[in-house]
């Protein structure tokens, strides 16, 4: 019998899955922070990060204020300072551009939050931020690049096991992640092997053709014991 895994297609390889397309913007968003302080793109709008830190915020069962995040794939580092102004006190941003730790340090000096922001790659373990473990990893849009490179399928696996590597043993770690390339269904079969579906956060839908869907999905993953 095909598992829901195997049913799952392997996306089209795309510029977003390349390093050096995101060194490259990076660079541009540096340089327009330096010259009017656009902040640059923040991915799939200030909502669906504001989705993820409304639930972090009212779940305290789950997570504390101190508690240990990690922001994978943390770009700008939007998503890291609006859980610091949300009173998150122990929030570290990482991303394997070092042109996108720079704006985000940047960014982060000028507002004036307690971040730390470190060049890391998930698919990494020699990374500094392997060296601890964290409550929650956050992931907005990450995934979805990593599932656009030419490697993608060996580099999907690695990304969950790392993932889970990082996370607390004891207790509940949880894993949120904002994706528009993969539904609520396809997350839960790949993440299976490490993780357990905790619950969804609703999104905007949309109706086309007679059928209902979403722009993006959000999903709150718990560490399987």
């Amino acid at each position: 019998m095909t598992s829901d895994v195997e049913k799952i297609s392997e996306l089209d390889p795309s510029e977003l899955g390349k390093k050096d397309y995101w060194e490259n913007a990076y660079k541009l968003e540096l340089t327009n922070y330096a010259d009017h302080g656009d902040v640059g793109e923040v991915w799939f709008g200030e909502d669906a990060g504001q989705r993820m830190v409304n639930w972090m915020s009212e779940h305290p069962e789950y997570i504390l204020p101190g508690d240990a995040i990690l922001d994978n794939g943390t770009g700008n580092g939007m998503l890291c300072m609006d859980m610091a102004e949300e009173g998150f006190t122990n929030v570290t941003g990482v991303d394997y551009c070092q042109e996108a730790i720079l704006l985000a340090q940047k960014i982060r000096d000028e507002a004036g939050c307690d971040v730390d922001f470190q060049v890391g790659n998930i698919l990494d373990k020699t990374s500094p931020f392997f060296q601890k473990k964290y409550k929650v990893v956050t992931d907005k849009g990450t995934f979805d690049a990593i599932s656009l490179s030419e490697t993608a399928k060996t580099d999907k696996l690695t990304y969950i096991a790392n993932t889970a590597s990082i996370l607390e043993d004891t207790g509940c770690g949880l894993f949120i992640i904002t994706s528009c390339n993969w539904t609520e269904h396809e997350l839960t079969a790949m993440f299976a092997t490490h993780f357990k579906h905790l619950e969804t956060i609703p999104t905007p839908s949309f109706t086309f053709g007679g059928k209902k869907g979403n722009t993006v999905t959000t999903v709150i993953f718990q560490k399987s014991s």
